[in-house]
């Protein structure tokens, strides 16, 4: 018999060569598809991370402002940056692996029930039931040293930012060691959360593997005692070991992904809860628009306290009238403040009504409310951002030209225009990169662009010099006579407030006294024992301030 060996040579090089080409082709098939699939998946996390994260966003700004005075910022930011990545590896971890991997482990016990019979495939379906429940019980228990690690990183977090964010206040009282004490303290919390976490991964990886190789022992003796009978071949014995070692790997990878998974949700679960928290000050269904006649304000039988065993406000009643200037004085804690808090719906009050020409503010669309009342509060909150984008934030439609004759009629254009960088100088966090005195007239600029018709001012002036004050307050009060707003000043310097239409006293939650400044001096009451009290304090300091001015007069003359 003739064989031609070249041509059978030939044959198998040519097999030989389309198989490995072909294996070669799979491996870049595989991996351009993996890529491709990620970065199909990428825009799917993405959209949903930034769908939650927009969601959850957008309900803490609609939270009620005693929810914002409880939380601490360094912490909730934290929750909220875990939670978005949780996102990301749930949605991974259910289309990526757990649903290939239970399809691979499906697999493996068909082939070996299917060529082995049942005692194979129910020692595998054993291990897989003892290292899934094992896994599962162990992943729970390690659960609360995650917690404690959560609880600790937002409690450093926070003392981090409330640190930085005070750091004047840190300097001023050489207090940077007892900062970096309770930050360090904050962190060994972490740490030992940190070393429990990571011991009870070892003993859980140990419990895996020791049931994973205890059943591959048990699997190998079942498949060597069918060789030494005859039923099994030893190639049957390689082909059990390699599927169970087959299924070793997704095993190992389904431990893993549970274990990060549970971890996952759990940063999910801090960041749906914030979700959960009610907003407390809502619309009413189909809540019209507040219709403004004249702008009176009437506060009628209120009661409203932070807490409710403490009350700030104690069946008040009184009358702004719209259209004119009226002031709210009193001694501290008598709920000055509290009033604005209240017309602007940061809190609800518990008992009585709050009317504007004549329509409940309850009852009316909040934001419409919000829209038409314009505020310079006591501090003034700043972005750290540039000069014009914080003007501009009274109203995010101006131009520029705007923005700089609101600044102009605050008496701050001159001041923003020497600067280096004018209307582009960044204030810096919180506004601490300029005075006291420069963040109110921002504020009142904000206020001046806004242009709403009821306007509250808030100790609006109480960090200016008595020049510039008086200068201010005559823009301020020409705008509110020219354009008729109705206008409320909450003030301790009462030389502020001496033209008002109105002055109402409050004192013990209630309203005391009320009438013109006239008025009220004519009274001899407690408007005139305060008026009293600031014009003989102020007296001393002009005769103080006019004996250290002839002083350093002296002291010049001598000198020359």
């Amino acid at each position: 018999m003739n064989i031609d060996w070249i041509e059978g040579a030939g044959t198998v090089a040519t097999v030989a060569g389309a198989a490995i080409l072909g294996y070669g082709l799979a491996r870049i098939g595989a991996t351009l598809l993996g890529e491709l699939r990620n970065a199909i998946f990428a825009r799917v996390a993405q959209t949903a991370i930034r769908s939650v994260a927009l969601n959850v966003f957008q309900h803490l700004l609609k939270l009620d402002l005693s929810f914002h005075l409880s939380r601490q910022t360094g912490g909730l930011s934290r929750a909220i940056d875990r939670g978005t990545k949780g996102i990301s590896f749930v949605l991974s971890s259910m289309i990526f692996h757990i649903l290939p991997i239970t399809l691979e482990i499906g697999m493996v016990c068909g082939i070996l029930t299917y060529n082995y019979g049942l005692p194979f495939a129910l020692v595998t379906i054993g291990t897989m039931a003892g290292y899934s429940v094992f896994t599962i019980k162990t992943t729970a228990w390690r659960t609360q040293f995650r917690k404690d690690a959560n609880k600790a990183d937002n409690t450093a977090a926070t003392i981090a930012v409330d640190s930085l964010i005070n750091y004047e206040a840190v300097k001023y009282f050489n207090n940077e060691p007892y900062q970096a004490k309770i930050y360090d303290n904050a962190l060994k919390k972490y740490e030992s959360a940190s070393i429990k976490i990571a011991s009870s991964l070892a003993l859980l990886n140990s419990g895996q593997n020791i049931i994973f190789s205890s059943a591959l022992t048990g699997i190998m003796f079942m498949a060597a005692h069918g060789v030494t009978s005859g039923t099994l071949s030893v190639g049957d014995l390689v082909l059990v070991n390699q599927l169970l070692f087959q299924l070793s790997v997704p095993l190992n990878f389904l431990g893993t992904v549970y274990r990060e998974l549970r971890q996952s949700l759990l940063d999910m679960e801090t960041l749906f809860n914030l979700q959960k928290v009610n907003v407390s000050i809502v619309d009413k269904p189909n809540a019209p628009p507040l219709l403004l006649s004249k702008g009176e304000i009437k506060f009628e039988n209120v009661t409203f306290g932070y807490h409710p065993d403490r009350p700030i406000l104690k069946n008040a009643t009184f009358t702004i009238p719209g259209g004119q200037k009226c002031a709210v004085v009193g001694p501290s804690g008598s709920g000055k403040s509290t009033i604005l808090r209240l017309l602007f719906r940061f809190y609800d009050i518990q008992q009585g009504r709050i009317f504007i020409d004549g329509q409940d503010i309850r009852d009316v669309s909040l934001e419409d409310l919000r829209q038409k009342i314009g505020v310079v509060p006591q501090d003034t909150p700043l972005f750290n951002d540039s000069i014009r984008h914080n003007i501009r934030y009274g109203r995010m439609d101006a131009t520029d030209q705007e923005v700089q004759k609101a600044a102009e009629r605050a008496k701050i254009d001159k001041l923003i225009k020497d600067l280096p960088d004018g209307y582009e100088t960044r204030v810096g966090e919180r506004g601490m990169m300029i005075s006291g005195g420069e963040k109110q007239r921002l504020a009142v600029s904000r206020l001046i662009l806004k242009n709403a018709p009821i306007m509250f001012f808030d100790e609006a002036t109480s960090a200016l010099d008595t020049h510039t004050e008086q200068l201010l307050m005559q823009n301020i009060n020409s705008i509110v006579r020219e354009q008729e707003h109705t206008s409320v000043f909450i003030a301790h310097r009462l030389r502020t407030i001496l033209d008002s239409d109105k002055i109402i006293v409050l004192k013990g939650g209630n309203m005391a006294e009320e009438g013109t400044h006239g008025d009220l001096i004519s009274k001899n009451g407690i408007y005139a024992g305060m008026w009293r009290a600031q014009e003989t304090l102020e007296l001393v300091e002009d005769e103080e301030n006019a004996l250290r001015k002839e002083e350093e007069d002296i002291k010049s003359k001598a000198n020359l």
